[in-house]
């Protein structure tokens, strides 16, 4: 087929560039799986061909781009506990029905409310500077006439106990390395601040790039006294640094308006019902709630919109799994994963029957295959699923999985899943800021991504074989 043979060159020329597949345990998966299972995951080709051509060149081509504008337009950010995501959790249903798809059930949980209110900061010292400000998630509020003190500046844990930080305002001067060891600087500044006496603490967002753009996100208290944090440009952090270094007195007004209550929303599941093994689960997923002060398109509208495409295209395709495939549009992710944890703890029961979760909540430009985590030959099964996907260039298996949000919890418990692996170069340029806008999609990577994650999860969910998983709980 023409598509194919264009999609092969241009694979071609991206493996030398992204390379294939990731793994240094080739020989043992020669091992752990028999020449018939691999001639049976072979045997997916001409499946894979039809979802890519349906996806790519038929029916369903720009589908998804139009539906996520459509969502992003209407709705925008999400925040949780509000009307908005509410109406937008309705939005989702009835979409799901218009496809004539009714397995549908929307499971209530409580959740936090938290209303950002009048977020405002000023250097009164050594020169008078209105600053960009963000608050972080679920940060109490500093009186109304908010708090004026000296500032320190750190770059570090380690050096906020060489400093006196009693009666001041902390900045957290922290550079980017990695999301994952940077973050935590958003989660813990607070609570570290507060142990040395600080009033409020400051966190330079966590990304390495900024055009004077500052990042929400969600932080954590300890069993310190609460006090306000808040994110600022890396502009800025790096002017009060270098005001710090040279000795300045500077001199912050800080003020913050936020408050704390408690709503209801919903995790909404979708199901494609399994021909064979109905009570066994493969869980696709992505989240419907954002921050604020951006749109949600990329964290994680584009995660939510090529998930709720898998039962689609499945039925619009007359592809019945073996196994039931279960679509969820993750609710409260984040407030730290409230809606995961919550269905988590209502299905426990049948938690032994999850098969494989998927979730995309990492970007959805151009596909590049899974980061997982799972068993060893539970890799190696999928690196064999992967394989289909080198036509596409899709093939690399990462396996460590370090992307994962609400699919943690199953994760921990021993069940094997995986993250789409993305070319998300970018994303931390743009992650909950008020750039996360329709602007970043991109339709075409878009139709590649919704037609992988339809094809790996109806291959993964149709296999004679379940997923190996770690057995760590009863």
């Amino acid at each position: 087929m023409l598509y194919l043979l264009k999609l092969v060159l241009i694979a071609d020329i991206l493996s030398h560039v992204y390379g294939e597949q990731i793994t240094n345990e080739s020989e043992t998966c020669e091992e752990l799986l028999d020449e018939e299972l691999k001639e049976e995951i072979a045997s997916y080709g001409p499946t894979r061909d039809k979802i890519l051509k349906y996806v790519l060149e038929g029916e369903f081509k720009g589908r998804t781009f139009k539906e996520l504008t459509k969502f992003i337009n209407k709705f925008g950010g999400r925040l949780t506990g509000t009307e908005n995501l509410e109406n937008s959790i309705d939005y989702m249903i009835n979409l799901t029905i218009k496809e004539d798809i009714h397995n549908i059930t929307a499971e209530t949980l409580k959740v936090p409310q938290w209303t950002r209110g009048k977020e405002e900061i000023t250097m009164l010292k050594p020169r008078v500077k209105n600053m960009a400000l963000i608050g972080l998630g679920n940060s109490v509020a500093t009186p109304k006439d908010g708090i004026t003190a000296e500032v320190v500046v750190v770059d570090s844990f380690e050096e906020l106990e060489k400093v006196d930080a009693k009666g001041k305002i902390v900045v957290f001067n922290v550079h980017f390395t990695t999301y994952s060891e940077t973050v935590k600087y958003r989660f813990e500044a607070a609570t570290r601040a507060a142990g040395k006496g600080a009033l409020a603490s400051l966190v330079r967002s966590v990304t390495m790039f900024s055009i004077y753009s500052p990042h929400a996100g969600m932080q954590k208290y300890g069993n310190e006294t609460k006090i306000p944090t808040a994110a600022i440009t890396l502009e800025d952090a790096n002017l009060l640094k270098r005001l710090y270094t040279a000795g300045e007195k500077i001199v912050i007004n800080l003020k913050m308006l936020s408050k704390l209550d408690y709503n209801t929303s919903r995790n909404t599941l979708v199901d494609i019902i399994g021909r064979e093994n109905p009570e066994k689960i493969v869980i696709v997923s992505g989240h419907i709630d954002s921050w604020d002060n951006g749109e949600g398109a990329m964290d994680d509208g584009g995660g939510l919109m090529i998930s709720w495409a898998v039962p689609v295209i499945l039925k619009k395709m007359n592809l019945e799994p073996r196994r039931t495939i279960r679509t969820i549009f993750w609710t409260a992710e984040e407030q730290q994963y409230v809606g995961a944890e919550a269905y988590e703890k209502k299905h426990r029961h049948e938690e032994k029957n999850i098969n494989f979760a998927l979730e995309s909540d990492d970007g959805t430009f151009a596909p590049r295959g899974l980061q997982m985590l799972g068993t060893q030959k539970a890799r190696c099964i999928v690196a064999e699923v992967l394989k289909l996907f080198k036509v596409i260039n899709a093939s690399t298996l990462i396996d460590t999985y370090v992307s994962a949000t609400d699919i943690n919890v199953f994760l921990e418990r021993g069940v094997p899943g995986a993250g789409l692996l993305n070319d998300n170069g970018k994303y931390y340029w743009y992650h909950h800021t008020a750039g996360d806008t329709m602007d970043l999609m991109d339709e075409k990577s878009l139709d590649l991504c919704t037609a992988f994650w339809a094809a790996v999860s109806y291959i993964i969910a149709d296999l004679s074989v379940d997923i190996p998983r770690n057995d760590t709980t009863s």
